[in-house]
């Protein structure tokens, strides 16, 4: 067994040993609306439950040279957005939104996406998801290293659950249909697999 310090080694390697081994990992596709209301739509895999009660999300956005993410900027700006679940019908499409534009440029004119009105919030959704959640921001955790600016965890408070009819069975949801997709390393995704059952001791 390998064994070292992240400080013995590059971020780029604490990177490339974070995402291989964490896996695999859900993505959340998030619509901000920027300056100007443009729309911005962007995936993300630091992305998980915190609690139930009440309903918070969490998504980490790696800083980049110091600057914030549209995203980062877009929520502390407007304390509001859209997550939707990545799933096998849409991946292309939310792969397409991980391209580099500018805070001027809408990933949505690089996909197939259609965009609706949201129900409690101003941000818009896309129509080609089977499961999305409105969300408010609830906290912000600025995170530091070595005394620079690293990354900005947001907690999300769900505002609004939407789930395609099909999915919703005795208010549980159906794995197989949802198809949610998940990150791996490099370029690579993930489609749930077997899936066994264990029951918890008593």
């Amino acid at each position: 067994m390998v064994h070292f310090s992240p400080k013995e080694i590059s971020e780029r390697e604490n990177y490339k040993f974070l995402i291989g081994s964490i896996i695999p990992r859900p993505i959340a596709l998030i619509t901000s609306l920027g300056e100007d209301e443009v729309l911005n739509i962007a995936p993300f895999s630091y992305f998980n439950i915190v609690t139930s009660n009440p309903p918070i999300v969490s998504v980490a956005l790696q800083r980049k040279q110091g600057e914030m993410k549209d995203t980062t900027r877009n929520l502390l700006a407007n304390k509001e957005a859209v997550i939707h679940v990545v799933d096998n019908e849409n991946v292309d499409d939310a792969n397409e939104t991980a391209a580099n534009l500018t805070a001027e440029e809408s990933e949505l004119d690089e996909t197939n996406f259609t965009l609706i009105p949201s129900k409690t919030v101003k941000t818009p959704s896309l129509q080609e998801t089977k499961i999305r959640f409105e969300v408010e921001l609830y906290d912000h955790v600025f995170i530091e290293n070595e005394g620079e600016p690293a990354a900005d965890l947001l907690l999300l408070k769900i505002k609004q659950y939407h789930i395609e009819d099909d999915l919703y069975h005795e208010g549980r949801i159906d794995p197989d249909g949802l198809g949610a997709i998940s990150r791996l390393a490099g370029h690579d995704y993930a489609e749930i697999g077997r899936m066994f059952t264990i029951a918890r001791p008593e």
